[in-house]
Order: C-alpha cells, then structure tokens, then sequence
C-alpha cells in the first residue's frame, strides 16, 4: 500500500499548500495522508472541511522539535486539534520564531542582504517564515545560486546567519501529545547522529515518556536503516511508520508516498482506527 504519514505544506516550509498536498495524495494513489508541518496545526485545519478528506484515511499530525544535540524530532498523530494546552504551546513555539525571524533579518541586512520581513511573507505565503523562505528569496535576489548554497554558506547550524529555535524537552513534546490522545512517533532516527548504542539508550528513555512508534520507513533511510529500526521497535514493543518527509519545491529529490506492506502498517493503522 502507498502511504504518507510525513508531509509539510505552506503551513511551516513546505512548498504546497494544504489543499495541494491533498490533491497530489489523491493523484498518486496514497491511501493514508499526514500534513505533519512543524511546531503548527493551521495547515490541517486549513483543511479540516474539505470534502476530499474523505476520499482518503487523513490522520492528524504534528511534528515537534525536541531539545537534543543534535536533530531530535517527534511526529504526534490522532490527536485532538483543538486540544487548549497543545495549540497554546504550539502558538508560544511560533511567536519564539516570529522574534528569530526579526533577528535573522537583522543579521542579513549587516552583511548587505537586503532582505525585509515583508518580502519573508509574501515568499512564505503568510506568517509562519522559515529557513526555507530566507533561502528562496536568496536565490531569487541572486545573493546564491540555489536553495543549497544558501544554507551552506548562511543558513545552516554553525553557518553565520544561523540562529536556533525553542525547543521543547522531549518528554513534555511527548507528555503535549499524548495528553491530547495521540501517539508519538520518533522522526527519521538516523537525523540524531547516534551511534547504534547510544540511539539504543535514547529510544528506552524515550518509551519511557511515552514514545509509541519509530519513522523505520522513510524516504533517506537505506535498507540497512530500516531493518535496524524495525529491530529496536520490536525490541520496544513499538509500531512501525512510513514518511516521505515531503517539502515539495523546499526539499529537491524528495517525491511524496511511501510503498509499504499493510501488515507491516497494521499495529499503528489499528491504533489510529481507536483514536
């Protein structure tokens, strides 16, 4: 079956809108469709009352930064999207961006970009401005050559323009999640720059806060990748997902929907069908 519990659209970086997100889902055959955008909820409310939701399983999803040295990312599914405290916390993480975005500019324009907020947004579609759109507008303003060589020479961690974002601790993004009953799942684990022992011991502290489920199926992970995640969720008596991380024009080289088997899918499809 083709699946997809790992999409962003224009509601943080990615490329599509909402609705465009869905319409590809529909046109490629996907049966199961995640707009998981980071730290917000407004794309898949921007599409809570489309009637296309019902030609396909869409499930509700998030995808929350946690504090770590390195990338540590937790997609929560099935939760309650007007949960007070989830969208409250999600709404404090934005603002924190927003002030990032000020400072970011700020930093540009002593370097000699001539880049301002209103040019972010008009570039993001709206409010929500991310690496992404600095990187777009670069190009655009022949500052770089492309997306790539912006965040090689400006955007990325260490780089001069670079500056972090709010993180939540891991176990209250988990604690956030469930509270609002869904279930969390760890992100393409091979981002946290682990070694197999170390990703061991942070997937069993991680259980313990209520981690439910591992990203084993994603669009980066060799086979190697995958069979050794399946291992540690069997290990953990975790289920198992499938996610693209699908940007659209943000992220080259990377095509919505994943080709998995059912059964594989079934532990966590039977939960989601509970939620």
């Amino acid at each position: 079956m083709k699946v997809d519990f790992h999409t962003h659209s224009t509601g943080s970086d990615g490329s599509n809108t909402p609705n465009e997100l869905l319409n590809l889902a529909l046109e490629t055959n996907i049966q199961y469709l995640s707009i998981t955008d980071h730290d917000t909820l407004d794309g898949i409310k921007a599409i809570e009352n489309s009637t296309d939701l019902n030609k396909l399983k869409f499930v509700p999803g998030v995808e929350i930064s946690a504090e770590f040295p390195n990338t540590l990312h937790l997609l929560g599914y099935g939760f309650d999207i007007t949960n007070e405290r989830l969208n409250k916390v999600l709404e404090d993480l934005q603002e924190y961006r927003k002030k990032r975005n000020v400072l970011m500019i700020e930093n540009m324009q002593k370097l000699g970009f001539q880049i301002s907020l209103e040019e972010l947004k008009k570039e993001a579609g709206g409010e929500l401005i991310g690496r992404p759109h600095f990187a777009s507008l670069m190009v655009k303003k022949n500052y770089v050559s492309n997306k790539q060589e912006a965040f090689d020479k400006y955007l990325k961690k260490g780089a001069p323009l670079y500056l972090d974002k709010k993180r939540l601790e891991p176990k209250d993004a988990i604690l956030l999640i469930k509270e609002a009953g869904g279930v969390v799942v760890l992100a393409h684990p091979f981002q946290t720059k682990v070694d197999e022992q170390n990703l061991d011991k942070l997937i069993k502290e991680l259980v313990d806060y209520g981690l439910d489920g591992i990203e084993a199926y994603y669009s980066l992970h060799t086979k190697e990748m995958t069979e050794r995640y399946k291992t540690l969720a069997t290990k953990y008596g975790l289920f198992i997902t499938a996610g693209s991380d699908y940007h659209g024009t943000n992220k080259i080289g990377i095509e919505m929907g994943i080709n998995v088997s059912k059964k594989e899918l079934e532990p966590f499809l039977n939960i989601l069908r509970m939620l």
